[in-house]
């Protein structure tokens, strides 16, 4: 990146001078956002709501930052009805583009105002209720958490990057079954948002969508608390798991990744996983919004994608788990998706985490390659699940993250082999 571009804050001097001028801060509930005029209004009311409602005697704000948008966004956030004792504030963030660099303003907002606890939630939430800011904040200002993770009921096919990579690959490495790792909507305490602003970070896939999943392994790792709480049904701008993923999936599965090896030495002797406190009663899976699936699609996204990099699968996968992937798509290619199982797919993955740490080059060709993959494996876990209910995919799900377990030591031997 150009250095010329990096920016040494994420905050405008406008929204300095009014955080200076608020002083301290109890809470602060951080909107980010882009393109979002939708669904923008209905958050910021909202959150205001909510805060006026269980936390009336506490000193509140909101700040809403905005990527730039080019819709109403910022107008419609500025307009959303709130209660006089609620601070509003709406700006663009400075620095590069990017859900992460807009949550840096919050954590230097939050720095700036020393709040005792501080909530980010997505801007395209349908189903956010006042309640979500007292489940996110209270176990912060209770002492009982400095980090709260959601804890929602999805659609069975919604969320599938969490479902196959991220939820199985940080609970079997840092041994805390964390359901949402990047679930988007969190709580957090002034001291952890403290520790989030200081690090330097934000001209790396952090600064997009590789915020949630730092967040969270930060936190883990760094010792801080973490809790989940029940938000209920997720409704927000969900898609189709065969939807062309662009940008995110590489943020996401490289920041992991990244994760991996700084933290290497926390996780590696780790074992098995423990359950992670979780507050409230499950929410009705009948309210999570139906989402539909292209297998078609999926099946020929895996295996053309296999014929477009097979040659570095033949080079970085274990020639059997190479050889079983190619009885996969042979398989995939006469109709039969079922095969890519959570046992394969797991050593494919330790696969590319071990490669990952050993290259010093191409690393965005090596996360790229992987994308064909999970269509492949997203395609066997919607076949799997499709005549199941919420409860039937949600186990299929805690079986394949106990494998990932199981084969943990797999990874750890690779690991110890190259050191």
């Amino acid at each position: 990146m150009n250095p010329g571009n990096k920016f040494s804050t994420a905050l405008r001097e406008q929204v300095k001078t009014w955080l200076q001028n608020l002083g301290r801060l109890d809470i602060l509930i951080g909107v980010p956002c882009y393109n979002n005029q939708m669904t923008i209004g209905h958050v910021v009311t909202v959150v205001a709501e909510g805060l006026h409602k269980y936390f009336p005697d506490l000193r509140s704000g909101i700040l809403v930052s905005d990527g730039g948008s080019l819709d109403d966004t910022r107008e419609r956030a500025e307009w959303a009805a709130i209660p006089e004792s609620v601070e509003r504030m709406v700006s663009i963030y400075r620095g590069m583009p990017g859900k992460g660099t807009s949550f840096r303003a919050v954590f230097e907002a939050a720095a700036i105002t020393e709040v005792k606890a501080c909530v980010v939630v997505d801007s395209d939430l349908q189903s956010i209720a006042p309640d979500w800011v007292k489940l996110l904040t209270s176990p912060i200002l209770e002492g009982k958490a400095d980090y709260v993770t959601p804890f929602y009921v999805r659609h069975k096919y919604d969320g599938t990057i969490t479902n196959s990579i991220v939820y199985p690959m940080t609970r079997a490495l840092y041994g805390l079954r964390v359901r949402q790792p990047i679930g988007g909507d969190f709580g957090f305490s002034g001291e952890l948002a403290k520790v989030y602003a200081s690090e330097d970070v934000w001209d790396t896939d952090v600064a997009r969508f590789g915020i949630d999943v730092w967040m969270t392994t930060t936190a883990i790792n760094e010792g801080f608390r973490v809790i989940q709480t029940n938000l209920g049904a997720k409704v927000h701008d969900a898609k189709d798991p065969a939807a062309d993923l662009g940008p995110m999936f590489r943020q996401v599965v490289s920041t992991l990744l990244y994760l991996m090896g700084k933290y290497e030495s926390k996780w590696m002797p780790v074992e098995g996983s423990m359950p992670v406190e979780v507050r409230g009663e499950t929410g009705n899976p009948s309210e999570a919004a139906d989402i539909s699936v292209n297998l078609l699609k999926l099946r020929d996204e895996f295996t053309e994608g296999f014929e477009q990099f097979k040659a570095l699968y033949k080079q970085f996968l274990a020639h059997e788990n190479y050889s079983r992937l190619t009885d996969v798509v042979r398989a995939a290619r006469e109709g039969d998706s079922s095969l890519l199982d959570s046992e394969l797919w797991a050593r494919i993955l330790y696969d590319v985490a071990f490669v990952y740490q050993t290259w010093s080059r191409n690393r965005r060709r090596l996360v790229d390659t992987m994308t064909p993959l999970y269509f492949g494996r997203t395609a066997a876990y919607c076949e799997e699940v499709a005549d199941m209910d919420w409860e039937g995919a949600e186990g299929v799900i805690e079986a394949q993250a106990g494998v990932f377990e199981e084969l943990k030591g797999y990874l750890r031997e690779k690991i110890e082999a190259w050191v």
